[in-house]
């Protein structure tokens, strides 16, 4: 009876040609989306409709509910309250009660949703770049 090799393709986080820019380290080096990995957690912190134009919002310093609903008209106050909380529950954003009355409420970010602004800046930028030249980000330069 003989044995067969069987040839194994080397796992994830040994492959040799990584791009070190792109993947900096084991965390990244993944074949699905993990909720561990770097990229996955900060896709997750401005994921959701209007997200990034809440912390956009926020960048510049704590505001009240009302205050944010001006500067966004369009948005709806359940939609609000809903960014609000869950950015909240990504402890990116803290709630803070001031006494008095009526009792008010100013939520302003934390050191980790200040974090983000790199973020939204590369964001706007890479967005601004892909709208003024369709196509040409899809697969390259467009011919010509």
């Amino acid at each position: 009876m003989t044995h067969q090799t069987e040839t194994h393709a080397p796992r994830d986080s040994q492959r040799a040609d990584w791009d070190a820019e792109l993947v900096p380290d084991a965390d990244g080096r993944t074949r699905r989306p993990e909720p561990d990995c770097p990229v996955e957690i900060a896709l997750a912190a401005v994921a959701g409709r209007w997200t990034t134009l809440v912390l956009r919002e926020l960048m510049s310093g704590g505001d009240s509910f009302s205050a944010l609903r001006e500067r966004l008209p369009g948005i709806s106050p359940k939609v609000l309250a809903e960014r609000l909380r869950v950015l909240e529950e990504r402890d990116l954003l803290t709630r803070d009660r001031i006494p008095g009355f009526p009792p008010r409420t100013r939520y302003r970010l934390t050191p980790s949703g200040h974090a983000l602004r790199p973020l939204l800046v590369e964001l706007y930028r890479t967005g601004a770049k892909l709208r003024s030249h369709p196509g040409e980000h899809a697969s390259g330069p467009a011919p010509g």
